[in-house]
């Protein structure tokens, strides 16, 4: 009895002390970093406003030669007016193979022999979102055609100067590419950009490309702007046949955008560095990983609900939506 004492708290130990070398090892590894900041190009789609933005002035700051594509004039001038004169700018609709060709050319004049180092496809947007039955198809689709067709058409043009550099793609997800907590093509074009990544990175590892998958979770951007999100619910919400609204009740919308509100209030944070810090990590480590959560929210709440059953995920997403009138939820 006693040997097996012994040889219980022997194998607990040597667990213990295996689980420490891991931890140790992976830290330094996730340490390492690549050399020669300033000899390496990186292209940033959506650098108006946002997580784009800061990455821009952060990678401008460590010495990148930063390409930002920013949607607005206003978007461009404003940046190059915060960061070096090392930092370019030039105008793109991720949504416009023609606009995306000229990037190309662009940014392939910029980068000559060495090639680009990183590409960051950031630009997105959220609205329409709601309910799935207020939606018509063009609702999602155009949000489809910035976050997900904009993305797969941006990394295709990219590809072959990421390819002569070695470098870098990171793709720009959400914790609703794991979990979809509403309707409208936000959250499929995340998962869809879930599943194109990892396409992507299991084909360009033969040519020494790394892909990485930001994840995160609520951040106060132009994406979560709630003005303007329920300024488009209440477009959606006009639209809609009589029989359908009767169906939801008569105070469904404003219960609605309250409880849209009041989550959107406390998941929100405003440091959206805990992003970009991530993104450069992605940019600047020697062994990337392969997916970053991006937000406490993501690591210990959202992702970890992603793996529960189905059945404790509708529990807490019912608890953020309000009750039809007269209905049972299921």
């Amino acid at each position: 009895m006693k040997e097996r004492v012994i040889l219980s708290h022997l194998a607990l130990t040597c667990a213990l002390l295996l689980a420490v070398f891991a931890a140790l090892r992976w830290y330094i590894r996730d340490s390492y970093k690549v050399d020669g900041f300033s000899q390496k190009h990186v292209f940033i789609t959506g650098c108006d406003s946002g997580f784009g933005n800061l990455l821009a002035r952060q990678l401008d700051g460590k010495g990148f030669h930063v390409i930002a594509a920013c949607l607005t004039e206003k978007g461009a001038a404003d940046l190059s007016a915060a960061a070096s004169p090392r930092l370019k700018t030039l105008l793109l609709n991720v949504t416009d193979s023609a606009s995306v060709k000229r990037a190309v050319e662009f940014v392939s004049r910029e980068v000559g022999k060495r090639g680009l180092w990183g590409l960051v496809n950031n630009a997105g947007r959220s609205i329409p979102i709601g309910p799935t039955e207020w939606m018509q198809l063009e609702d999602f689709t155009k949000v489809l055609d910035v976050n997900l067709i904009g993305v797969i058409d941006v990394t295709l043009q990219f590809l072959p100067l990421v390819k002569k550099a070695q470098g870098r793609v990171l793709n720009v997800a959400s914790i609703l590419g794991r979990l979809s907590l509403i309707g409208g093509g936000y959250c499929l074009s995340k998962w869809g950009v879930e599943a194109f990544s990892d396409s992507l990175r299991r084909d360009m590892q033969h040519f020494g490309v790394k892909v990485s998958i930001i994840e995160p979770g609520f951040f106060k951007t132009a994406v979560t702007r709630v003005d303007l999100i329920n300024a488009d619910l209440k477009r959606l919400w006009t639209r809609l046949p009589q029989d359908v609204k009767d169906s939801y009740g008569a105070t469904y919308f404003d219960d609605y955008v309250k409880s849209q509100d009041f989550s959107m209030g406390i998941l929100c944070s405003q440091d959206i560095s805990k992003v970009t810090k991530c993104m450069e990590h992605a940019l600047t480590a020697r062994f990337p990983r392969t997916r970053y959560g991006a937000g406490w929210d993501a690591k210990l709440f959202w992702i970890p609900l992603s793996y529960f059953p189905s059945f404790v995920a509708d529990f807490v997403v019912n608890g953020l939506l309000p009750s039809l009138n007269g209905a049972r939820k299921v």
